[in-house]
């Protein structure tokens, strides 16, 4: 396969990087930073320089052309503000999913996260600052422009508090599970695991669990 890696200098997506070159599947990284290429080039992923938060439509699609599948897995760290998470965590989600319409490229994975259903129908959950607020706002509005799509296979991960323990490869995987954490290294091998499977629409929630990841992601819709 083919696949696009967004924010591909990400601690989930570097692993997921990984992960794929290992397998055989041709990987492109988009970075904004030039200082991350080598680090890329040394996990078997081809860099691509692109800002997805001053990229055209165009831009994009011209680096997905050919794709078999994209991953949205940028976001806009944890010393953002409010506004960078609305630019990032959302408009860059959006405009990834614009090109990816326009190259013709069918499966779509956005990286999520739990909690975001606290902010659905406009609500403000009690005892969360501002800017995390923003961040489940943003990540919320990116999930419905993109599963409202008739021209992507959609597939949203959502999952809980991140480690960076060893992965176990087992996971609870599912519409609704409880809240947990789950090691960065299990989130990209359930990514990894998803993109050799059709599906369109499927939310899940993902945490630490019982169940082999081939196991998990086989069960769901």
């Amino acid at each position: 396969m083919r696949i696009v890696v967004a924010g591909a200098h990400g601690q989930i997506a570097r692993r997921l990087g990984r992960l794929l070159s290992a397998r055989g599947d041709a990987v492109i990284g988009l970075i904004r930073n030039p200082d991350h290429r080598a680090d890329l080039e040394d996990d078997g992923v081809t860099p691509a320089l692109l800002d997805l938060e001053t990229a055209t439509v165009e831009q994009v699609a011209d680096v997905l052309a050919g794709a078999d599948a994209v991953v949205f897995a940028a976001g806009a760290g944890p010393g953002s503000g409010a506004a960078r998470k609305d630019t990032v965590d959302r408009g860059a989600a959006v405009l990834l999913a614009d090109a990816a319409e326009r190259a013709g490229v069918l499966t779509y994975l956005l990286v999520s996260s739990m909690g975001v259903d606290l902010v659905a129908d406009g609500a403000t959950p009690a005892s969360v600052d501002e800017v995390f607020t923003a961040y489940l706002r943003a990540k919320l509005a990116a999930e419905e422009d993109l599963l409202a799509r008739r021209d992507l296979a959609v597939t949203v991960l959502r999952p809980g508090g991140l480690t960076d323990e060893p992965g176990t490869g087992r996971v609870t995987l599912a519409r609704h599970v409880d809240r947990g954490s789950i090691p960065r290294d299990d989130v990209a091998a359930v990514l990894a695991t998803l993109l050799h499977g059709s599906r369109d629409g499927v939310v899940a929630e993902l945490v630490s669990g019982p169940t082999p990841i081939a196991e998990a992601v086989a069960t769901l819709p």
